[in-house]
C-alpha cells in the first residue's frame, strides 16, 4: 500500500516503499550553492535492469511457490516483487493503487523473467480485505514468502499529531503484517515449506528522528513482530527484518527539491548533508539494492537468519560523527 497524499517537504525520512533502480552514478559536475533544480539526475528514481536483481539457486524458488508482497505499486515493494519474479516466484502484489500494480506487472513481463506477478488491489486496513488477499495468494500455488513492506509517513509534533494518521499508519505498517502473518503462518508449515516471512523495518526502528511519533512507533513494532515470530518458529518457518536508511524511491525523490528551496540549499547538500549526514556514502541506496538482500534473507543461504534485523543502512546507527 503507498500513501496517496503527499508529505510536507521538509519530511526526509528513509522510505519503505520504493521505485527499482537502474543508473545511480554520482552527477559529476556538482550544483552551485541553491541550485535546486528537479532534474538533478540524482533524484531521479532507478528502473531495475536486467541485470541488477539477485538470482540465487534454490530448489523453492519455482513458479509454484507464491511470494506475498505489499506495497508492490512502487518503490521497494515493487522491487521485492521483481526480483521475487526474477527467482522464478509466482509474486501476489497487494497495494492500493491499481494503476502501479498494472506498471509492475508490466515490468515484470518487460524484464522477461521466470516468474509472474498477480496484482491484487487491496486497502490493508480492511480485515476482510486482507483475508481475501491470502485466500487468492493460496488460489495462485503454495504460499512460501511473506514481505510486508508497505508503509505510509506523517510528519507532526507529538503534540499536534492527528490520532487518526496514527491509527492509519499503525494499521497498515504494524496491524496488517500482524494479521498477514496470522494467516500465514500455518501455510508456511504446511508440506514443509521452509516458508519465510520478511518485515520492512527502519533506521527508525533503532533510533528516532522528531515528528514522526507514528512511523517510529511502527518501526519498533516491526521489530518486535519479528523477534515474535521467531520465537513461535520451530524450523518450520523463519522471520527477519531489514533496516534501510534513505532509498532512492519517489517518495523520497520528489521531496527534495522542495526541501532544496526551503532550506536554500542545492539539491546535492539536501542529499548529502540532509539525508546522508550519517551515513558513511554519498548516494542513496537502489531499491533494488534492498529487495536483493529480502531475496537474500528468503533464500536457503540464509537457513540460520531467523528473528534477527539486517541493518542495510551505511552506517547511520552504528556510526558517528
Amino acid at each position: 500500500m503507498t500513501d496517496n497524499t503527499a508529505q510536507p517537504p521538509d519530511d526526509t525520512s528513509p522510505d519503505d516503499t520504493a521505485q527499482p533502480p537502474g543508473d545511480t552514478s554520482p552527477d559529476d559536475t556538482a550544483q552551485p550553492p541553491g541550485d535546486t533544480s528537479p532534474d538533478n539526475e540524482r533524484v531521479e528514481p532507478p528502473v531495475i535492469g536486467p541485470d541488477d536483481p539477485l538470482v540465487l539457486d534454490d530448489d523453492r524458488f519455482h513458479p509454484g511457490n507464491v511470494c506475498l508482497v505489499t506495497g508492490a505499486a512502487s518503490g521497494i515493494g515493487r522491487a521485492v516483487a521483481l526480483v521475487a519474479a526474477a527467482n522464478g516466484l509466482t509474486v501476489v502484489g497487494a497495494d492500493v493503487d491499481t494503476d502501479g500494480l498494472a506498471e509492475t506487472g508490466q515490468r515484470v513481463d518487460e524484464l522477461d523473467v521466470p516468474g509472474v506477478h498477480h496484482g491484487v488491489e487491496t486497502d490493508l486496513t480492511d480485515d476482510a480485505a486482507v483475508e481475501s488477499l491470502v485466500e487468492t495468494a493460496r488460489e495462485h500455488g503454495r504460499v512460501t514468502f511473506l514481505a510486508n513492506v508497505a508503509g505510509l509517513q506523517h510528519v507532526a509534533p507529538v503534540s499536534e499529531f492527528p490520532m487518526d494518521e496514527f491509527d492509519r499508519l499503525h494499521q497498515v505498517m504494524v496491524r496488517a503484517p500482524v494479521l498477514l502473518s496470522k494467516l500465514c503462518v500455518p501455510l508456511l508449515r504446511e508440506n514443509d515449506h521452509r516458508g519465510v516471512i520478511a518485515n520492512m523495518a527502519s533506521v527508525h526502528g533503532h533510533y528516532v528522528t522528531a515528528d514522526k511519533v507514528a512511523y517510529n512507533v511502527s518501526k519498533f513494532g516491526v521489530r518486535g513482530l519479528t523477534n515474535s515470530l521467531a520465537a513461535e518458529s520451530d524450523g518450520d518457518f523463519r522471520a527477519f527484518s531489514v533496516s534501510t536508511g534513505y532509498v532512492k524511491t519517489p517518495l523520497v525523490t520528489d521531496q527534495i527539491p522542495d526541501t532544496a528551496r526551503q532550506r536554500g540549499i542545492s539539491v546535492d547538500e539536501v542529499i548529502e548533508d540532509v539525508m546522508l549526514g550519517q551515513a558513511r556514502s554519498t548516494e542513496m541506496m537502489d531499491p533494488v539494492e534492498v529487495a536483493n538482500q529480502f531475496l537474500y534473507g528468503f533464500s536457503a543461504y540464509a537457513a540460520h537468519l531467523n528473528g534477527a534485523d539486517v541493518l542495510h543502512d551505511d552506517g547511520m546507527v552504528n556510526t558517528y560523527e
